[in-house]
């Protein structure tokens, strides 16, 4: 028997925070994960082809409750600890892949915003990333005894192989500049070129004398200028998680959605022929956003030919090497284990502090299997929340005895029982938390 792991009060709230709100939690990830262990190390893969200087891509396809969005973030904490950058964002009307009137470019800004490393896993990693690179043309032009700015020159020049890399690099060395000089606005001005928060050439030229902006019409070449950035800083990679793929589906322009799929074409064949270097895609969506064939990645046939899985898989045999990645429903087993992490987290992992007996879990399961049937554990957001619930209450009341409580738990507004789907599809904030 393994000794009990103390959970960090700042994991333990955060947790519990999230729950209560609905929404998957920032931190403390590991204790509350469940199964999916083939899937992670199939991910884990990945990551280490990165690290090599490879590039990657997976479609995780999921029901609504499935998992999709915890499985994306348990990743994103996977690829920090590894050492490489990561980025997320949600997919909405305003933000896409490919676009002309300004929303692709509104997704890279916000990808840019979430840049995350090991040491700034909350976001707003980009100025330290910068600074490292900075900081390690230091130390390359201090030990070769040569000026700084030739040996930024020298590390920057892989970059001018690719679109856009000129400029790109030209927009450092105005930060190194600045960061010479004392300059803040023009360091200011290096990292809002490197946001995409630049709207107009004339701006741009202004401020730091190049002549591009990153805009629709560039964004994929600017992912991978990034990607080759973060490893001359001293990074492993960057790994770019895009959740809620679905809003792609929902477009009912025909013509900007099949745009949008040309550009998932475009960065697949990149990434499956090495075109890349040290980048990956972690594309989240519904089985309708991949296999409709009117409106799904299948009604464009270059991409049903290259994402049509195993036909020998299935009936108990998977097959995880190809790019679509599809998540199972959480088991009743399943369930079970991440009630028990529940209440070890509200024991601060302690198991002496344990607010309810396994008999409780149980009974808990029992109550809502009478309730809604099997759609509790395919679906399980008002399961979870629920517990979360009446194990605050007993926190807050020690003299009240759960049996009492357990006829209140209420799991009616989260799932149709007839389809075992949540009644608001659009909300897959909960139901994603279950791996």
């Amino acid at each position: 028997m393994t000794d009990p792991v103390p959970i960090r009060t700042r994991d333990r709230e955060a947790i519990l925070r999230s729950l209560r709100a609905g929404v998957v939690p920032s931190r403390g990830l590991q204790h509350v994960q469940v199964g999916r262990a083939d899937e992670i190390n199939a991910l884990i893969s990945d990551l280490d082809a990165i690290e090599r200087g490879s590039s990657t891509i997976r479609f995780v396809i999921g029901e609504y409750g499935s998992g999709k969005t915890f499985f994306l973030h348990l990743v994103r904490s996977i690829a920090l600890e590894k050492g490489l950058v990561t980025a997320h964002g949600d997919l909405t009307p305003d933000r896409r892949l490919h676009s002309t009137g300004g929303q692709a470019r509104s997704l890279y800004a916000e990808l840019m915003r979430n840049l995350a490393t090991r040491t700034k896993p909350d976001g707003g990693a980009l100025s330290s990333i910068v600074e490292r690179f900075i900081t390690g043309a230091l130390k390359d032009a201090k030990e070769q005894d040569r000026p700084v700015e030739q040996a930024i020159g020298d590390k920057l020049e892989a970059l001018s192989e690719l679109v856009g890399g000129y400029d790109f690099a030209q927009v450092i060395a105005a930060y190194w500049r600045g960061h010479d000089t004392g300059n803040e606005t023009l360091k200011s001005d290096a990292v809002r070129w490197l946001r995409a928060e630049f709207s107009t050439k004339t701006d741009a030229k202004n401020a730091l004398g190049v002549r591009s902006i990153i805009d629709d019409a560039n964004v994929y070449d600017h992912f991978k200028l990034m990607a080759l950035f973060v490893r001359l800083a001293g990074y492993e990679g960057l790994m770019l998680c895009f959740d809620e793929m679905v809003n792609l589906y929902k477009l009912a322009n025909t013509r900007a959605r099949n745009t949008n799929y040309e550009q998932i074409l475009r960065i697949l064949n990149d990434t499956l022929q090495g075109s890349a270097v040290g980048l990956g895609f972690i594309m989240c969506g519904t089985p309708e956003f991949l296999s409709d064939p009117r409106r799904g990645l299948y009604s464009y046939q270059a991409l049903e030919t290259r994402l049509q899985e195993n036909r020998f898989a299935g009936e108990g045999r998977i097959d995880l090497s190809g790019p679509v990645i599809r998540l199972a429903s959480l088991t009743p087993e399943d369930l079970y284990v991440l009630l028990d992490k529940l209440r070890n987290v509200f024991a601060s992992g302690d198991p002496e502090q344990h607010l309810v007996s396994d008999g409780a879990l149980k009974a808990f399961m029992e109550h809502c299997s009478t309730r809604i049937g099997e759609a509790y554990f395919r679906t399980p957001r008002s399961t979870i929340r629920e517990f979360v619930n009446l194990l605050s209450v007993i926190e807050q009341n020690s003299d009240t005895d759960w049996r009492e409580l357990l006829g209140r738990v209420e799991l009616k507004e989260d799932v149709d029982p007839s389809s075992g789907l949540p009644l608001d599809e659009d909300d897959d904030e909960l139901a994603s938390f279950q791996l």
